[in-house]
């Protein structure tokens, strides 16, 4: 999906990462909420990477996890509902972060095993565990 994103525009993925962008201005110096009509080609631009993420997203959704991230009003938020769903919690990652690496330890290849079998398990367990950050 990040790649899909980032292939459309790096703004739109940082709109997912970071959150939306909120055109801001400095009142007696205190940072306050710009309003729309004083935003700056620009701004607008940025403020609508979120309204393009939420919609890439929300294309790929089955009817369960549209409905789930239908009440988010971010990008972001949708985002972490769906790492929820589908990495589990940080307790839930650090399991399997522990269950992959054992794995990753004691790997050999297995009587009688082709090695282009061998070769996918280990890809396997390796593109795992670059995904829940360990290199």
């Amino acid at each position: 999906m990040k790649i899909f994103i980032e292939s459309i525009n790096q703004g739109i993925w940082d709109a997912i990462i970071n959150g939306p962008y909120t055109p801001k201005r400095t009142i007696e110096n205190v940072q306050v909420d710009k309003p729309w009509t004083q935003w700056t080609e620009e701004e607008r631009m940025r403020v609508k990477y979120d309204c393009n993420a939420k919609n890439i997203l929300t294309s790929s959704f089955n009817k369960d996890e549209f409905f789930r991230v239908s009440q988010c009003k971010s990008a972001k938020e949708m985002w972490k509902v769906l790492e929820v769903i589908h990495e589990g919690t940080n307790d839930v990652k650090r399991a399997r972060k522990h269950a992959l690496i054992h794995g990753y330890q004691l790997f050999k290849m297995k009587q009688g095993e082709p090695i282009t079998d061998v070769q996918k398990r280990f890809t396997h367990i390796v593109n795992h565990l670059m995904g829940l950050g360990k290199e």
